[in-house]
């Protein structure tokens, strides 16, 4: 299966297919309305019964905060039915216009939730307007948390992983998207939910290959989700991957992304770096080795793509690594490569190799001792 994700740099606006599916429901307020409401409950009639109670009450606040009329005129609300423990639908009408205002309102989200099991609610409404909210709050956690309380409740986790999907497409690297998808597959565990997981991050990979949340998951799916059907060889995953990761890196070799990975990948399965020396070696070379024609593929080894800026910083710091834990000689040679690190190639971390060379003459010296 692939998996098409189509990506604008210019962060459009949210997908035809996502925007069907965001209306808010028939009975919640536009955030407009919602506003409006707010500014006029204290005139409404059916919320004369309830005391509002202001958040200084009987204090004076060296530095208060200064809210909007309408934000101090719904939370005041709030607050009052809280105290009296009401759950009703204009309960969930108040929550929605103080979310509206402040997404990360985690207590109007809490009782929100506790009215909507109370009432019994539909929650196939409720996620229609989280589908709305999502994508205006990506970045707020209490969306997503609410988001993951309802579909305890539903039982039905198909549907989430195309809004994911589509939610991505505004954000590609938003952490609460990527949790969120990680949180479904794990809780749910079933396998039709995982079966083109890997089709859908190579996708991913492809629309960006720097995409270190991408990268973060493949892993998650390939290392730390547990064994399912078809994955039982785990020498073969392991193969598999380090072919994906070579090829990532041959295209891009600046990609710290797809370097942390294949550290990753070597460290999971306790495979000792030098082994992959063969591969490393020509991409922390300032240029090609010679005699090598340049139609030459080695499918095991893929050299750096064509233009491909070299020496690679994170090739030569691996290079340093394999030396180092070789060790006697080998460190000489490790420290050559932290010094052009820190006087060429990653002048930024100057201060770092330098850290580096000081505790490798430390070692050496111990040794020699």
């Amino acid at each position: 299966m692939k998996i098409e994700i189509v990506v604008d740099p210019a962060r459009p606006a949210p997908p035809a297919s996502l925007v069907s599916r965001v209306a808010p429901a028939a009975s919640a307020p536009a955030a407009s309305d919602a506003r409006g409401a707010s500014c006029c409950i204290l005139q409404r009639p059916e919320w004369a019964d309830v005391v509002p109670l202001e958040q200084y009450e009987n204090v004076t606040p060296l530095a208060p905060i200064f809210y909007t009329d309408e934000y101090r005129d719904a939370t005041n609300y709030f607050r009052g039915i809280v105290k009296s423990g009401e759950m009703s639908p204009r309960v969930l009408e108040l929550t929605e216009n103080v979310i509206r205002q402040n997404p990360g309102h985690y207590s109007a989200w809490q009782y929100r939730y506790k009215t909507l099991m109370a009432l019994k609610s539909p929650l196939d409404d409720e996620l229609q307007l989280m589908d709305e909210l999502a994508i205006k709050h990506l970045k707020t956690y209490q969306v997503w948390h609410h988001r993951r309380l309802l579909v305890q409740q539903t039982r039905n986790p198909g549907p989430e992983l195309e809004f994911i999907a589509n939610s991505l497409q505004v954000d590609m690297k938003n952490y609460h998207t990527w949790s969120y998808r990680q949180w479904i597959l794990a809780y749910f565990n079933d396998d039709a939910l995982w079966s083109h997981e890997l089709d859908f991050v190579e996708s991913m990979l492809e629309s960006d290959v720097r995409n270190n949340s991408a990268w973060h998951h493949r892993f998650f799916v390939a290392f730390q989700s547990g064994v399912r059907n078809g994955d039982e060889d785990r020498d073969a995953i392991v193969r598999r991957e380090l072919a994906f990761v070579k090829e990532r890196i041959a295209i891009a070799p600046n990609n710290a992304s797809a370097w942390n990975y294949l550290r990753g990948v070597l460290d999971h399965a306790k495979i000792p770096y030098s082994e992959l020396q063969a591969f490393v070696l020509p991409y922390s070379l300032p240029q090609l080795p010679l005699g090598i024609p340049p139609e030459v593929v080695d499918l095991e080894n893929p050299l750096p793509s064509k233009d491909s800026q070299l020496p690679c910083v994170a090739a030569v710091e691996f290079m340093a690594d394999i030396h180092e834990a070789a060790g006697g000689g080998d460190l000489v040679k490790a420290t050559e490569l932290w010094k052009s690190l820190a006087n060429e190639h990653d002048t930024i971390r100057k201060r770092y190799w330098e850290y580096r060379i000081a505790e490798s003459l430390k070692t050496k010296s111990g040794g020699d001792g």
